[in-house]
């Protein structure tokens, strides 16, 4: 009987090992491709960084291509890992509409996708993101209330990003009811790959021809409103002159609003770390693990929170928001 049992001990221990094994086998040949707009992006770095961590943790194979903010190599990248048949794709910050080819290719290859704050696509299983409206309005509305609703502001837009730009239209649609703030000079940056030039030039023109007529300043994303900030403290404004709020979020973003020197008023933190985690948590269970997606995520979006943050709740250096 003892050896009996003994038997059975080193069978069941011998079956533990070859299911470890099978299981680690398994997944070092799942292999995954993200595509992301531009890694010089810091919002589309981390996304994609949290995502090639979280993939590695379980055992996965990542390839991470840039395609460098241009829209024929976020096609050519997307046919590229169709061809080399990875087992599903991510993409961070997409263009869905511009890149319909790519989308296309690899939805007929029968490979699986997740988006991350991209927009929907047929091609695509859903696109994880936040709500910009809501973020769109927490930005606008904490703005005017910083200026007990009176005022002149000046803005900084993007248009070529459906975030950005549900942003900016949420903000016309509070200064159409409140009447008493007025946007008095305005730039929209350039699509091109030197956009920060760009915003440079135009705001700084916007600053210099609006001198000492402006309480407040919008910005789609917080990367401007750094240009914007560094912009202000060279012509000598000191924190409180101006009111300035942007969206996104990040460690930089915390630094200046926690800085004395720094015009940075506020910035509605988005998760992105979050999306990318979430984003590779989500494809393994319906790729690996069987669910169904309807299951998991009803439409096409699945939205995570955002939290503005501002000098009261800006977190310590290296520390994140508490969601």
């Amino acid at each position: 009987m003892k050896c009996k049992k003994i038997g059975l001990a080193r069978t069941a221990a011998l079956m533990a090992v070859f299911f470890l094994t099978t299981t680690q086998a398994f997944a070092g040949d799942f292999k995954l491709g993200i595509v992301v707009t531009a890694m010089s992006s810091e919002t589309h770095a981390r996304t994609a960084h949290a995502a090639e961590e979280t993939a590695r943790k379980l055992g996965w194979d990542v390839t991470i291509l840039d395609s460098q903010a241009n829209v024929q190599k976020i096609v050519s990248n997307l046919e590229n890992l169709a061809q080399a048949k990875v087992n599903a794709i991510l993409v961070c910050m997409g263009k869905p509409v511009e890149t319909e080819a790519g989308l296309a290719a690899v939805s007929k290859a029968g490979t699986p996708m997740i988006s991350v704050m991209s927009g929907t696509s047929p091609h695509v299983m859903f696109d994880i993101t936040v709500n910009e409206y809501e973020v769109g309005a927490e930005a606008a509305l904490y703005l005017l209330g910083q200026l007990n609703y009176q005022g002149h502001i000046l803005t900084q837009r993007y248009e070529s990003h459906v975030g950005t730009r549900i942003r900016g239209k949420i903000l016309d649609v509070v200064l159409a009811e409140n009447l008493a703030v007025k946007v008095i000079g305005s730039h929209t940056m350039a699509k091109t790959k030197s956009w920060r030039e760009d915003v440079r030039k135009g705001m700084e023109a916007l600053l210099l021809q609006n001198q000492g007529k402006f309480q407040g300043i919008w910005a789609s994303f917080d990367a401007q409103a750094f240009i914007i900030d560094d912009l202000l403290q060279a012509q000598g404004h000191k924190k409180g002159d101006i009111v300035m709020v942007s969206i996104d979020g990040g460690q930089e973003t915390f630094r200046r609003i926690r800085d004395p020197n720094s015009l940075l008023t506020a910035s509605v933190f988005i998760p992105f770390e979050a999306m990318g985690k979430k984003a590779v948590e989500l494809m393994d269970q319906i790729v690996n693990k069987g669910d169904k997606k309807e299951e998991l995520v009803t439409g096409p979006y699945l939205f995570l929170d955002a939290l503005m943050i501002d000098k009261y709740n800006a977190p310590p250096e290296g520390e994140w928001p508490k969601m």
